[in-house]
């Protein structure tokens, strides 16, 4: 039987559902998720295998406007992926429209070779009777080769999408190993749960402050036990003290989250010490980008 496979790009503008589509589609979390936009910073692999199989999915920061170097790095990851993958998924909301974010990566198309399908997500959150309009509106826009409705979260549409991916591979090698879902490392998976978790307890712009680094794992078998020292590093020390929290209630209850899941993905108990470093305006200077990962 002839082996198909192909990369596959996600793009769209920031939190439309992208990094929630890639872990329906794995079947697990390879990407954290929050309501906030511009959750994702890096681009993230996730591998799907069947018999005979493999998809390669690239999940990418949003694209928008910039306004750091930090914004800079995250849309030019994403711009990339345009020209280096097999297949590329563009993915909006329903009840989006043509606005500032949408219009922009609907010119960057223009040309392209390669099958472009799109993704109007959130289906199962605006009334059914807008989706009509909406589908022949983007046709006209752009020559699609498919437009599929999806509901990342509830998985309504995400098989038609996979039968229409399988409809558009080709030949080609095994990129991956079949027991390999994600690109990501230990310290990249854990780094990205503890940021997430600060998106969903801090308030205000600090989440967007914010970069995690891992320090040192231990992995303690004989007690069943992973310990885990990692740093989070913030702008100013006023947001050091939000994150902190009055008596440490932040950090802990930030911490206690993530030891939770980590738990949960890993199987083993799990103890985080988390500090708190100030980085003067990391997310301006290209050096700490380098240096975090960005």
């Amino acid at each position: 039987m002839t082996f198909l496979s192909g990369y596959i790009g996600i793009i769209g503008p920031p939190n439309v559902g992208k990094s929630t589509l890639l872990n329906r589609i794995l079947g697990r979390k390879a990407a954290i998720v929050s309501p906030r936009p511009q959750t994702t910073r890096n681009r993230i692999i996730g591998i799907h295998h069947e018999e005979g199989v493999q998809m390669v999915f690239i999940d990418t920061p949003g694209i928008h406007m910039t306004r750091t170097p930090l914004h800079k790095s995250m849309v030019a990851s994403a711009l990339a992926v345009f020209q280096e993958v097999d297949i590329l998924l563009v993915m909006v909301q329903l009840g989006e429209g043509d606005d500032a974010a949408v219009s922009p990566i609907l010119k960057h198309l223009k040309g392209m070779k390669r099958p472009c399908l799109l993704l109007i997500n959130k289906v199962d959150k605006v009334s059914k009777e807008m989706l009509l309009p909406l589908m022949a509106d983007y046709a006209k826009r752009h020559p699609f080769d498919a437009i599929i409705p999806i509901s990342a979260l509830t998985g309504d549409g995400v098989d038609l999408l996979m039968n229409e991916l399988r409809s558009r591979l080709r030949p080609g090698p095994q990129f991956f190993p079949k027991e390999m879902e994600t690109d990501q490392t230990e310290n990249f998976l854990i780094a990205e749960v503890i940021r997430e978790k600060i998106y969903l307890h801090v308030r205000q712009e600090l989440p967007y402050a914010c970069a995690v680094t891992v320090e040192k794992i231990d992995d303690l078998p004989k007690r069943d036990l992973l310990t885990i020292s990692a740093r989070i590093h913030v702008e100013t020390e006023s947001q050091k003290g939000i994150l902190i929290g009055r008596g440490g209630r932040m950090i802990q209850a930030v911490g206690r989250s993530a030891r939770i899941e980590l738990e949960e993905i890993f199987g083993v108990r799990v103890y985080i010490d988390l500090t708190v470093r100030v980085e003067k305006n990391w997310t301006r200077d290209t050096r700490a980008l380098r240096r975090l990962g960005y």
